[in-house]
């Protein structure tokens, strides 16, 4: 069987939820084996068809990936441009080539086949380590709070209800406000974690904006949005998070 759901989805628990994505069967067996001392994951779904991979991970919005690279009709990367949002990423590679462009794109971790149960304890580590910090922030900033953002010898003290928009770049974020756009050495993910969600919207894997800001909307492709800021960002929402902006604003 290409893809197998191995628990309910929609069930309560506090288990961080993982996918497994390699185009080998074998590779995908031993990974769940070798991911099986860590009660802390939980195995949501694995597949070796990446089409299917892509469907799934879209649905369950896994916590974390475990990413093979190269695979037949699209590699990694690839995988990870078609995904409406990615939380965290480690690839699983029998390839070292690929590593400066892995975390190029933020990836977690970069672990080499045939996998080494010590450095998969690492990796898995750095991921449980990293959801404990966020979930131990404190609640979400207001929008009258201010953001310090050392950037270089620059400083800057920014309002949140001033930023109107935020772009990832590798493992920072460019923070766009007024005329400045300072970089912050976090994630999206964890901006997306701490701002006030009735005024940022995620847009895709690369932008989240402030709905303050907006000029205009207009349809755009198979029933997606084009969002236009007062600045002149224009950002093309995918079909998921359309249909997310049109529950939220009514439209």
């Amino acid at each position: 069987m290409k893809f197998e759901l191995l628990s309910i989805y929609q069930s309560i628990n506090m288990k961080k939820r993982v996918f497994l994505v390699d185009d080998e069967n074998l590779a995908l067996e031993e990974l769940q084996v070798l991911l099986q001392p860590f009660p802390e994951l939980e195995i949501v779904g694995k597949s070796d068809r990446v089409q299917e991979a892509i469907i799934q991970c879209n649905e369950l919005k896994p916590d974390l990936i475990f990413l093979d690279i190269n695979m037949p009709g699209m590699d990694g990367f690839q995988f990870l441009e078609q995904l409406d949002e990615v939380n965290s990423v480690i690839f699983v590679t029998a390839y070292d080539q690929y590593a400066i462009k892995a975390f190029e794109i933020n990836a977690l971790d970069y672990l080499l086949k045939p996998l080494n149960p010590t450095r998969l304890k690492e990796a898995v580590n750095r991921f449980l380590s990293k959801e404990s910090d966020v979930e131990s922030t404190e609640e979400r900033l207001s929008p009258e709070k201010k953001i310090f953002i050392k950037d270089g010898d620059s400083c800057h003290f920014v309002p949140v209800f001033k930023i109107f928009l935020l772009e990832s770049v590798g493992n920072y974020v460019r923070v766009h406000y007024e005329n400045q756009k300072p970089l912050l050495h976090k994630s999206l993910s964890y901006l997306e974690s701490r701002l006030p969600t009735d005024l940022f919207f995620r847009a895709n894997r690369q932008y989240m904006f402030n709905m303050d800001f907006i000029q205009k909307i207009e349809p755009y492709f198979n029933s997606t949005l084009l969002i236009k800021l007062n600045s002149g960002h224009e950002i093309d929402l995918s079909q998921r998070q359309s249909v997310k902006f049109r529950e939220i604003t009514g439209i």
